[in-house]
């Protein structure tokens, strides 16, 4: 039988990988949300960034359970980041990486069960259900660009990028 610090070593490893998985989410879609603006595509980067914006609180959640947990959170990405990518292209990417991810962190979850951690169990719950919106998200809007084509692009070329969210962080906020 494993000693409970041997337990939590398996629980760190695999949250540092679900960790490394979202940094490389971020960076993919960060690209990907300035691409589709460029493209002036402004609805899709908008989506495009708040679910980036998703992927940094898993992230960030992820490494505060490591922390507490006495490890150390990973910085690593778990891959490269594909830029440059044709609009036909990012949808498909991105609904494959999130049926990956959702996979992989099922597979992650019940790694945590099996060595007795009911709150890192939780909080893979808590992300397997936003995973599973992104990947819903993803896979909707691949199937309107390959059923509809250009009458679907042609009908969010134009569209406004904004987010709708208030700009906050250290410096906006007046934190000292």
């Amino acid at each position: 039988m494993a000693t409970k610090e041997e337990r939590k070593e398996k629980v760190i490893e695999v949250l540092n990988k679900a960790r490394a998985m979202e940094l490389q989410s971020i960076h993919q879609y960060m690209s990907q949300h300035y691409r589709l603006d460029d493209m002036d595509y402004g609805e899709l980067a908008a989506k495009m960034k708040l679910i980036a914006i998703d992927e940094m609180r898993h992230a960030e959640a992820f490494a505060e359970r490591v922390t507490e947990l006495g490890g150390m959170p990973t910085t690593e990405l778990a891959g490269p980041i594909e830029k440059g990518q044709e609009i036909l292209r990012i949808f498909s990417y991105d609904a494959d990486e999130e049926d990956h991810a959702l996979d992989a962190y099922n597979q992650f979850l019940l790694v945590c069960r099996d060595n007795g951690d009911s709150i890192s169990v939780k909080l893979l719950e808590e992300i397997i259900n936003d995973e599973q919106e992104h990947f819903n998200y993803f896979d909707s809007i691949k199937d309107h660009i390959e059923q509809l084509g250009e009458s679907y692009l042609s009908r969010i070329a134009g569209t406004s990028s904004s987010t709708g969210l208030a700009p906050q962080g250290f410096v906006i906020t007046g934190q000292q």
